[in-house]
């Protein structure tokens, strides 16, 4: 039985779960060179799909909401795992360990749904390429990115909800940063009720998201077979990108929670290897796969850089 008499007043959490760590300073440095590159690479990104009237279409405005995603995404969690590791400061004061849980889960469901959404885009493109413009407008996809930003949200909402109440019998954060799961395991109560709430949650995101992609891809491949080689290879150039985002975004994730829920037990490294990678991957591949696959970004950042040269 968990005793509420034995209940503190938590001012600061202290972040024990990179304790063993190898070569700390090491890692640490490391990921600070990904994660600048991933948020430098990202900002580059919205910047030119800003700055360049051409590239003002439903697509390019999915990648630029990608990139929001994933700097939130990376930014939430990484620079507190870095500092842990680089300067071995461990603590952090109870509400931006608060925010942080919010931003990182927040960032990791609007990365589901944007890749659902965009799997969506590239049904529509192939499948009615001359309807395409006039279905999926510009207006229309800056209302659905706002839909989309306020149902990861309202989804979750429901961790600080279930967390704030509770009270707190530890400082120690268990885990690489202030994650719902390590902030559970500080509060007098059993946690595995709050476990399973976010695992249907988690689960019916994940595999929703999943699923919708695969049918999308379902109805691009019947769509291929009755298109001439042309138009098979302008289609496969233009989903391959999507694929190669989806992979590294999904693979990790999946890995993490099926193991979990089928009762494998991960030690810590194990568990922070794959949640640092399903973090820092995505975030540094996502940009660069479309930088260099997308002849309009590509070619707008080579004329950018032949600009500075000039001048």
């Amino acid at each position: 039985m968990y005793s509420y008499n034995n209940s503190i007043k938590v001012t600061e959490f202290i972040v024990t779960g990179l304790d063993t760590t190898e070569r700390p300073l090491v890692v640490g440095v490391i990921m600070l060179l990904i994660f600048v590159i991933s948020v430098v690479a990202n900002i580059v990104n919205i910047l030119v799909i800003i700055s360049e009237k051409k590239l003002h279409k439903p697509m390019y405005l999915l990648i630029c909401n990608l990139a929001v995603v994933d700097i939130l995404y990376t930014s939430s969690s990484s620079p507190t795992m870095i500092t842990v590791l680089v300067a071995g400061v461990k603590t952090i004061t109870y509400v931006p360990c608060l925010i942080q849980m919010f931003a990182f889960n927040l960032g990791l469901v609007m990365e589901m749904l944007v890749l659902a959404v965009m799997g969506f885009d590239r049904l529509l493109a192939v499948g009615c390429p001359f309807q395409y413009q006039s279905y999926l407008t510009n207006a229309r996809t800056i209302v659905l990115t706002y839909i989309l930003w306020m149902v990861g949200c309202g989804f979750v909402a429901v961790l600080p909800a279930t967390v704030i109440p509770l009270p707190h019998c530890s400082t120690e954060l268990k885990y690489a940063f202030c994650s719902y799961a390590s902030l559970i395991r500080t509060t007098c109560v059993d946690p595995n009720y709050y476990f399973n709430l976010v695992a249907i949650i988690t689960f019916f995101l994940l595999f929703f998201t999943f699923i919708f992609i695969c049918l999308s891809y379902v109805g691009i491949i019947l769509f291929v077979k009755l298109s001439s080689n042309i138009d098979k290879k302008k289609m496969g150039s233009t989903c391959f990108s999507h694929l190669i985002v989806v992979t590294c975004y999904y693979c990790p994730v999946f890995i993490l929670s099926l193991l979990t829920r089928i009762g494998v037990v991960l030690t810590l490294e194990a568990r922070n290897g794959l949640v640092i990678g399903s973090i820092l991957g995505p975030s540094l591949v996502n940009p660069f796969v479309y930088c260099l696959r997308t002849n309009e970004i590509k070619n707008k950042i080579i004329s950018l850089f032949k600009n500075v040269e000039a001048s």
